[in-house]
């Protein structure tokens, strides 16, 4: 079902352009995390508390559950996801069982649908009007395209209290020294003509353009078919990614919109108006990646994602695992890594390679990723309270 849905977010118009895709990721892995656990019972629900019979099929109930909420998140897709999810529960022997997973998945489902109908996600945003002074956002050459989700950091979180619950403190003052350092270094290396890049960081820069939760995802998909994962565990580890995904996304979503801070592409185009003695403007500097993503740059997206995670997946592994990654922006190269915290490293620096980022929205979100998910894990999906009794 993970990848389903990572089919259809790469499906050209499937993905409304309002919706963040976390949030989706986050419902259907808590959807089915929960319809698994209400009869595995091993673990604490998320949020929806049924006491199903254990002689309910988990497979199933987590079809039927996977199945209700994609419905409910994606009608223009029901042909696909019908025919998926024919094909998956034809794989489970036809009996009381099995109906009585299916009502549990479809009730948990429908449930959890209903709860986050009124997360603030299908809010219009006010229109947006960028700052005029230094070191504010402003939409990006040479595309120039509107800000996106600029009120996602409202959205009700899954787990966090709030978006601004672990918010960074500002971005370097750009009369300082370390924001000059940062604006060099992305200047130099990130630059579409950098003759300062490696071809490897130019690799790695183009490789790890696409959205970084996707590359997340299926590396978890990796990692948990090499360890032959059960299905309450695989559930489990999918819910608590996604859930971590998701609320990292409405926390950057708040700092970036917050602190409003300019690309590196308007930084260096306009670095004679920073007052910093030691930047350089370039008024046709364009980044390796040619369009820049459309929102503020500090923290970085990229580097929340990876390091929450790799908190997540080295929780479930332990951190050194040996897994390959592979990437739509470049077919037929793969990368591989030794450990999480490695591929963290490499996707967050991939985007001053790229010339996306500063170094220093690159720090702060490793910082912000790794608070997240450390939240998430210690207080969602939590073993449950004398679980041998309750089997």
């Amino acid at each position: 079902w993970n990848r389903v849905l990572l089919s259809i977010v790469t499906t050209p118009g499937a993905q409304p352009a309002t919706i963040q895709p976390t949030r989706n990721f986050a419902i259907l892995h808590a959807a089915i995390y929960d319809a698994v656990d209400a009869i595995d019972r091993g673990h604490e629900p998320y949020l929806i508390s049924v006491r199903a019979p254990r002689s309910a099929s988990e497979t199933a109930a987590a079809d039927a559950a996977a199945h209700t909420v994609l419905l409910g998140l994606y009608p223009s897709q029901q042909a696909t996801i019908d025919a998926d999810y024919t094909a998956e529960l034809d794989q489970v022997a036809d009996g009381p069982a099995k109906d009585k997973g299916v009502r549990l998945g479809n009730q948990v489902a429908a449930d959890l649908l209903a709860i986050r109908a009124g997360d603030g996600s299908s809010v219009i945003p006010p229109p947006f009007v960028p700052g005029s002074n230094p070191g504010d956002y402003q939409p990006t050459p040479p595309n120039f395209a509107p800000p996106a989700f600029t009120t996602w950091g409202q959205v009700t979180p899954f787990v966090l209290d709030r978006g601004d619950q672990f918010r960074p403190g500002p971005p370097p003052a750009l009369t300082s020294n370390a924001y000059a350092t940062a604006l060099n270094e992305v200047k130099s290396l990130g630059s579409a003509t950098s003759t300062t890049r490696t071809a490897e960081q130019t690799q790695i820069g183009t490789f790890w353009n696409p959205p970084i939760q996707n590359f997340w995802n299926q590396i978890a998909q990796t990692v948990a078919t090499a360890r032959h994962s059960d299905l309450p565990t695989t559930a489990r580890l999918f819910a608590a990614l996604n859930l971590s995904f998701a609320d990292s996304v409405i926390a950057f979503y708040d700092a970036k919109y917050s602190y409003r801070l300019w690309r590196p592409v308007t930084a260096v185009r306009l670095a004679d108006t920073d007052g910093n003695a030691a930047t350089a403007a370039d008024p046709t500097w364009l980044p390796l990646a040619g369009n820049t993503a459309p929102d503020p740059s500090y923290p970085g997206a990229h580097s929340t994602i990876s390091a929450g995670a790799a908190v997540v997946l080295a929780s479930f592994y332990g951190d050194d695992q040996h897994f390959s990654v592979s990437s739509p922006a470049l077919p037929g190269v793969t990368r591989s890594f030794t450990s999480f915290g490695a591929a963290e490293e490499e996707a967050g620096l991939s985007r001053i390679y790229a010339g996306q980022h500063f170094r220093f929205d690159h720090v702060a979100g490793l910082t912000l990723g790794h608070k997240v998910a450390a939240l998430v894990l210690g207080n969602a999906l939590l073993p449950a309270r004398n679980a041998a009794r309750r089997r």
